[in-house]
């Protein structure tokens, strides 16, 4: 019995979902303005995991995540760049594929982008409007936070608290302090839309609202994310959604602790930061998983270059045992059945997963089979522990699964089909260069031919 602790009640619960064998999750994604650092990797890590290890228990998954690619950092970004918007978040999204790849995060279902789906905002707002929760003032649409009785049940918060230390700021064209943006009036040099309210663009809030139910349904099962967006961002998206579906939004709320650095949030806004890159190359995949994975992951993680360094020991080392029994088996391939002993450990594994996704509890099972791999007597015990870390417990956690040389260069894969399609075009052989372009559109990799040379994105 799956069991997980729901932000929106403060308790552990038993994780029923709204259909039987299927799970809806939406994870807030990242706003595409500069590169992932490592903290920002812990939620796309622990609900990659999480995803798995509910496909491992049978269920159908659908995942979404979205890509905030309008916003104000963005805007700043492009204006210092003197390029478009759209060209940063295109930049930082590619990026954003290569880090995920590069952790092992297996693609959502559904990444849908902020601008895709503006059509949709303006209609989820009118809605709004009509119904009474929000108001227009200045060509800005605000939601009226005194309209919605139940505002503050999921971060804790009470209203009259929040009247009392709210101020307008500058500029703020708002009936209350703690009411807040749905459409934002176009300012000068800014992206914008045509609206019923004049030119703007939507709020941070509204967008992952308008995505999440557009794409699973106005009630679906999970909402997760870093406990940082339990307020303002999850609280205002609660708010809005139920005030215009009239029923719940999400059934569980699931937020990770952050990742610290000398006690402090990491954050590039502040500069304590380490990118994905840099830490992929200086430690790997397995040990950045490891890391993540030794702690609860509701609880926060402190960044320590001793503690990676460490897990790096101990994945590196794991790796040469299961490496070296795999190659000590010649050309027959391991094959263990569900023994009795094997179903124990399966059902260990399970029972700790179960617990709230307690991964520390899994992680040290994993080492404790990769101990039997070394060290047991018997050739069927460790024929038994090979099977389990490499097969079932490896998998869900991502962790041992696939040697670390298992990694490739995406960019430099697509490149090197860019070349080639361009050389079928120099030759006019335009139909082998359309089906390049048409094969990877069907992985997901769109080609843009412009003045500069072909461009790609997912």
């Amino acid at each position: 019995m799956l069991k997980i602790t729901n932000t929106l009640t403060g308790k552990k619960e038993e994780f029923i979902p709204i259909n039987s064998g299927e799970v809806k999750i939406y994870v807030c994604g990242p706003t595409v303005y500069n590169f992932v650092h490592l903290g920002n990797s812990r939620p796309a890590i622990t609900f990659d995991a999480f995803r798995r290890y509910l496909e491992y228990c049978g269920y159908k998954v659908t995942l979404a995540q979205n890509f905030t690619d309008i916003d104000d950092k963005i805007i700043i970004k492009a204006n210092e760049e003197g390029v478009d918007s759209l060209e940063i978040a295109e930049r930082y999204i590619i990026q954003y594929w290569k880090d995920s790849m590069a952790l092992g995060i297996r693609p959502a279902n559904f990444h849908p982008r902020t601008t895709h789906y503006v059509d949709e905002i303006i209609d989820f707002i009118e809605d709004l409007i009509a119904k009474g929760y929000a108001y227009i003032s200045e060509g800005d649409v605000y939601f009226d936070v005194s309209s919605f009785d139940d505002y503050g049940r999921l971060s804790g918060r009470k209203l009259e608290e929040l009247i009392a230390g709210a101020r307008i700021q500058p500029g703020e064209k708002k009936r209350a302090p703690e009411d807040f943006t749905l459409w934002k009036a176009a300012k000068e040099n800014e992206p914008y839309w045509e609206s019923p309210w004049g030119k703007g663009r939507p709020g941070w809030h509204i967008e992952c609202s308008v995505m999440s139910t557009c794409i699973l349904g106005k009630t679906f099962d999970i909402h997760a994310g870093g406990s940082d967006l339990i307020f303002p961002h999850h609280e205002n998206e609660r708010a809005q959604s139920e005030a215009r579906y009239g029923k719940p939004f999400a059934r569980y709320w699931m937020h990770n602790g952050m990742m610290r650095f000398a006690g402090s949030k990491m954050s590039k806004s502040m500069g304590n930061f380490i990118t994905i890159k840099e830490a992929v190359k200086k430690y790997g995949k397995d040990a950045i998983r490891y890391f993540v994975f030794s702690k609860h992951y509701r609880s926060p993680i402190d960044y320590s270059e001793d503690l990676l360094q460490e897990a790096k020991i101990a994945v590196t080392r794991g790796n040469q045992i299961l490496d070296d029994f795999e190659q000590s088996l010649g050309e027959k391939q391991p094959f263990a059945k569900k023994t009795p002993w094997v179903s124990e450990k399966i059902t260990e594994f399970k029972t700790y997963l179960d617990d709230d996704f307690n991964t520390p509890k899994a992680l040290a099972l994993i080492f404790e089979m990769i101990n039997e791999v070394a060290n047991a007597s018997e050739q069927l015990r460790r024929l038994e522990a090979f099977h389990l870390v490499r097969n079932e417990f490896g998998p869900v956690l991502g962790i041992f699964d696939l040697p670390e040389s298992g990694h490739f260069d995406i960019d430099g894969l697509v490149k090197i089909l860019i070349d080639l399609r361009d050389q079928f075009r120099k030759e006019k052989n335009y139909k082998k260069s359309d089906e390049i372009r048409d094969r990877l559109m069907s992985l997901g990799i769109k080609l843009m031919d412009t003045p500069s040379g072909t461009k790609w994105s997912f």
